[in-house]
C-alpha cells in the first residue's frame, strides 16, 4: 500500500505544478488535484483491502495542507463561543456589579442630601 500510494502522491506534486503560487487557495483550481490524491488514496486501499482512512493516507492529506496549502485561511472566519468558564465570568461580572453600583448611587444621593 505504501508503495503505491507513494505514486499517488508523486501524481499529485505533478499536477499542482500546474497551479500557480497566487492560487494555492482557489478550491476551483485545487480541487481537482486534491479530489485525485484522496481518490487514489481510496482506490488502493479498496484494492488491497486496507481500511480508508488510515495512517498513510491520513500522513499524505496532512502533508498536502503543510506543504500547499498551510497560508490558506477562510474569507468569511468561524467564530466559536468562549469557554464555559470564560462565559460565566463574563455573565456573572454584570450580575454581581449591578447591586454595587446600586448602593453607590443611594449611598451618593443620600449624601448629597445631606450636605444640601
Amino acid at each position: 500500500y505504501t508503495d503505491f500510494t507513494l505514486q499517488c502522491w508523486d501524481y499529485f506534486v505533478d499536477l499542482m505544478r500546474n497551479v500557480r503560487t497566487s492560487e494555492l487557495c482557489e478550491w476551483k483550481v485545487i480541487s481537482r488535484p486534491y479530489s485525485e490524491l484522496q481518490g487514489c488514496l481510496e482506490f488502493w486501499a479498496e484494492r488491497l483491502n486496507y481500511s480508508y482512512p488510515n495512517a498513510v493516507a491520513e500522513q499524505y492529506i496532512f502533508q498536502s495542507h503543510h506543504r500547499y496549502f498551510h497560508n490558506c485561511t477562510l474569507e468569511h472566519p468561524v467564530y466559536f463561543d468562549p469557554p464555559e468558564d470564560v462565559l460565566l465570568a463574563m455573565i456573572i461580572a454584570p450580575i454581581c456589579l449591578i447591586p454595587f453600583l446600586v448602593t453607590l448611587v443611594i449611598w451618593r444621593s443620600k449624601d448629597s442630601k445631606a450636605q444640601a
